[in-house]
């Protein structure tokens, strides 16, 4: 049983699977582990991670059989660490654009918030090693989600988060999510915004990956801009 489970997703990420392992444990509670999710990786990084786990009781690693978007990895790595006992649940990136040294800060700030985001946009937060372009279309993007959604996050596509169980278990079995790749951050403040959960952001530092490339393409970006109108405007994803 473990009390807080970080769920950190891997798809070819073998230059930063061991890092992370160290680093994330290294900001955890004695009682807390890393459960990787990993869809099944070209590059070996499920191997690696097995390896990781065999010497280390607390990192955990769910295999799945193949690539369908980062919202389903989260999905299936919530689902599990609550099957765990986890009282509270982080997610993160594996390539280090979220330092694990914020996760303590987090799970303080959780003691009074049922969801906790690591915010860029908030006083203190900020962005290393993005050009200017990527910045702006970031926060412009996010600008117009929070206008268009009426949620009040300033950084609504940010992925360093952290919940409550109860705030998991309250989306019940997941079926609702209907986001596969990164607007899944998105769906989930929009979510825990409309059932009246108390989200609380702390500002972090997001730092331009250490190592491998980018998952982030030109199609994601036209899903989430999809997914903010049917979430306003459509019927199967509004609430009340």
């Amino acid at each position: 049983m473990m009390r807080v489970v970080a769920v950190i997703p891997t798809y070819n990420e073998k230059e930063n699977a061991s890092a992370m392992a160290e680093a994330a444990l290294a900001n955890l509670p004695e009682d807390g582990g890393v459960l990787f999710v990993d869809d099944n990786s070209p590059d070996g990084t499920g191997e690696i991670l097995d390896g990781i786990a065999a010497r280390e009781p607390r990192v955990k690693v769910l295999h799945r059989e193949k690539k369908e978007g980062l919202g389903r990895a989260y999905v299936a790595g919530f689902a599990k660490a609550l099957e765990m006992g986890a009282e509270r649940v982080v997610e993160m990136d594996c390539d280090f654009s979220h330092d694990p040294a914020d996760i303590r800060r987090m799970l303080e700030a959780a003691e009074n918030a049922d969801v906790v985001v690591g915010s860029r946009y908030v006083k203190g937060g900020r962005c290393v090693g993005w050009p200017f372009r990527r910045w702006l279309i970031s926060r412009c993007g996010g600008i117009f989600i929070r206008m268009v959604l009426g949620v009040p996050v300033k950084d609504p596509t940010g992925g360093f988060k952290c919940f409550r169980r109860s705030a998991l278990e309250a989306l019940g079995d997941f079926s609702c999510v209907k986001s596969f790749g990164y607007s899944f951050q998105m769906e989930m403040n929009f979510r825990m915004s409309r059932m009246g959960l108390r989200i609380v952001e702390i500002p972090i530092t997001f730092a331009e990956r250490r190592a491998g490339k980018s998952k982030i393409t030109g199609s994601i970006a036209a899903e989430t801009l999809k997914l903010v109108f049917k979430m306003r405007f459509g019927k199967c994803l509004r609430l009340g």
